[in-house]
C-alpha cells in the first residue's frame, strides 16, 4: 500500500458514498482532504453576496464535522478537512507537494473550463511525480457509457433514456463504501481554522430565511421529506404551487447528496411500477445526458448545438430583456417566476420553461441572454442543464422543443396555477383578482381592475407585447427552417 494521498473535494461535498474518497482510503496508509474556496471562480461573480457561496460555506463545515466523525467512529486519530482560499490550480499542486503525497484524487466534471484546469493540474503534478486520477461521481452513466449501435453518442433523448435504462443495473447503483477505510483519515497538518464566510470577502445573504437546508444533513431532511411523496411525483411535478417536487437540486449541484442513492432509491419504485418514480427516474436520465452532450459537444457552450441554428437572427430589444429581468412584463406567471428566481435563487422546473420560451418566443431574445441570467441567480446554476435547457426552449439545441411550438404564458399559467395561488404569493399586487382573468389582468375593464386594486400600467405593468404578435413573428424567424424541412403545423401550448 502506497503511503499518502490527497482528495481534492469540488462539486462533491459529502463523505459517503464517494468514489474518489473510496478509492484512496482503499489504496493509502493516509489521506488527507481538501476543498479550495477557489479565486478563479469566486473572483467571476458579480456580487458578493451570493447565496451559492453561502450554501458551499455551510455545507464545507458540516463536511469538515463529518470527516471528523466519520475518523472518530473508526478509531483514526485523524479527520477533518483542509480548507484553502486562494487559485484551487496552483493551490492543490502546491499542497500536494508539501505534504509529500503520491497521489491527488479527484471526482470527475466535465465542464470545459473544468477539463482544462484539471489537465493542467494533471500536468505539473506530473513534473512533480505525483499522479492524478478522477473518477466518475456526479453521473450515473458518462462520456461513452451509452453510445449508439453505431458507437456515436445520441443526441435525442428517447432514445438515450432506453439505452441508459437498460444499462443501469445494481451495480452501477452499488454505493461505495468509505465507512469500511476510514481509518486512514489523516488529520489536517496543522491547525487551520475554517475561514468564516467574512475572511472569504463575501456577506450573508438571506439564505438563512429561505427553506434551503445546508450540507449532508440536509439534503438527508429534504430526501427523506419527498420519498413519501415521490408515487405522486408525475402528477404534481409540473404545478408550481404545490409540493410536488423534490427540492433536491442544489445538492445534486454540490454533491451533498449521492446521485446513485437517489436513482436507487427511485429504481427501486419503478420496478414496481410507480409512475411517480419512473418519472423522477427520467429526470435524472435528462441529467445525465446534458452532461454527455457537454462532454462530447463542447461548443454548445456558445454556439447551437446544430450549426444551422446559428442562422437564427435574434432581436436587439435593451428594453424588452429589461422587463424580463426586472419581471415587469405584464405576463402575471412569467413576472412571479422571476421574482421567484430573484427573492430565493429557485425556479420551478415548469415556469423555467415558461420564462425561457418567452424570452426566446415571445420577446426575440437571444437564448444566450437568458442562459447568462439564470447562472447569475440560480442557486442550483449546473452549466449542462441550464444550457440544455435553455437551447430545449429557444429550439436550438439538441432534442430540442420543435421550433413551431411556443409555449403561450396565458395557457401555462391557466393550466398550472389554476386559482393563481402562485401567482399571489409573487405578485401580491394582483391579489384581490379572480381566479379567472389574474393569468392576464390586461383583458380586464378599468373599471374592474380599480375595483381590485390594480391599475395598469402604475401598479402593474400593461403587456409588454402581444402574443398572438410575437408568436406570428417567431414563426418568421425560423422560417429558413420550414423552407428546408417542409411546412409544419404551429402549435401554442
Amino acid at each position: 500500500m502506497n503511503s499518502s494521498a490527497l482528495v481534492w473535494f469540488r462539486r462533491d461535498l459529502r463523505c459517503d458514498d464517494h468514489a474518489a474518497l473510496y478509492h484512496a482510503l482503499r489504496r493509502f496508509e493516509r489521506v488527507y482532504c481538501v476543498f479550495f474556496f477557489d479565486t478563479d471562480i469566486l473572483d467571476t461573480l458579480p456580487s458578493r453576496q451570493d447565496r451559492r457561496v453561502e450554501f458551499i460555506h455551510a455545507s464545507i463545515v458540516a463536511l469538515d464535522e463529518a470527516l471528523r466523525a466519520l475518523a472518530l467512529r473508526s478509531g483514526a486519530p485523524g479527520g477533518g478537512l483542509i480548507v484553502r482560499y486562494g487559485p484551487a490550480a496552483d493551490g492543490v499542486v502546491r499542497l500536494a507537494q508539501s505534504l509529500g503525497v503520491q497521489e491527488v484524487l479527484v471526482n470527475r466534471d466535465y465542464e470545459p473550463q473544468a477539463i482544462a484546469r484539471d489537465r493542467r493540474v494533471a500536468q505539473a503534478l506530473g513534473s512533480l511525480g505525483i499522479a492524478f486520477s478522477d473518477y466518475k461521481d456526479q453521473v450515473l452513466l458518462d462520456r461513452d457509457e451509452v453510445l449508439t449501435q453505431q458507437g456515436h453518442p445520441y443526441s435525442v433523448f428517447t432514445p438515450y433514456k432506453r439505452a441508459w435504462l437498460q444499462k443501469l443495473d445494481a451495480f452501477q447503483l452499488k454505493p461505495y463504501p468509505v465507512e469500511r477505510h476510514a481509518h486512514h483519515l489523516a488529520a489536517p497538518p496543522a491547525s487551520e481554522p475554517l475561514p468564516s464566510l467574512e475572511d472569504l470577502g463575501f456577506a450573508r445573504s438571506n439564505l438563512r430565511d429561505l427553506p434551503i437546508p445546508t450540507g449532508m444533513q440536509g439534503a438527508e431532511k429534504l430526501l427523506q421529506d419527498f420519498l413519501p411523496r415521490m408515487r405522486a411525483y408525475h402528477e404534481a411535478r409540473d404545478f408550481p404551487g404545490r409540493k410536488g417536487v423534490s427540492y433536491l437540486s442544489v445538492h445534486l449541484r454540490f454533491g451533498t447528496v449521492s446521485i446513485r442513492r437517489l436513482a436507487a432509491l427511485a429504481r427501486q419504485q419503478a420496478v414496481q411500477g410507480d409512475e411517480g418514480a419512473q418519472t423522477w427516474l427520467s429526470e435524472l436520465a435528462w441529467r445525465d445526458f446534458y452532461f454527455m452532450i457537454l462532454h462530447h459537444h463542447p461548443h454548445v457552450v456558445a454556439q447551437s448545438f446544430r450549426p444551422e441554428y446559428d442562422r437564427v437572427v435574434w432581436d436587439e430589444a435593451p428594453e424588452l430583456l429589461r422587463a424580463w429581468c426586472e419581471a415587469s412584463t405584464g405576463y402575471p406567471l412569467v413576472d412571479a417566476a422571476m421574482r421567484q428566481l430573484h427573492q430565493t435563487g429557485y425556479m420551478h422546473n415548469r415556469l423555467r420553461m415558461v420564462v425561457a420560451s418567452f424570452l426566446t418566443k415571445d420577446l426575440g431574445i437571444d437564448w444566450r441572454r437568458g442562459e447568462r441570467h439564470f447562472a447569475e441567480h440560480l442557486n442550483d446554476y449546473d452549466l449542462a442543464a441550464n444550457n440544455g435547457g435553455w437551447q430545449w426552449a429557444a429550439s436550438t439545441g439538441c432534442d430540442a422543443q420543435p421550433w413551431f411550438r411556443i409555449f403561450n404564458p396565458v395557457t401555462q399559467s391557466q393550466r398550472f396555477d389554476p386559482d393563481g395561488h402562485f401567482i399571489r404569493r409573487y405578485v401580491p399586487e394582483l391579489a384581490k383578482l379572480p381566479a379567472k382573468h389574474i393569468h392576464f389582468p390586461a383583458a380586464m375593464k378599468p373599471l374592474e381592475l380599480q375595483a381590485c386594486g390594480v391599475r395598469l400600467g402604475e401598479t402593474y405593468p400593461a403587456p409588454v407585447v402581444d402574443h398572438a404578435s410575437a408568436r406570428q413573428r417567431t414563426l418568421m424567424r425560423f422560417h429558413f427552417l420550414r423552407e428546408e424541412n417542409g411546412p409544419r403545423n404551429a402549435s401554442d401550448t
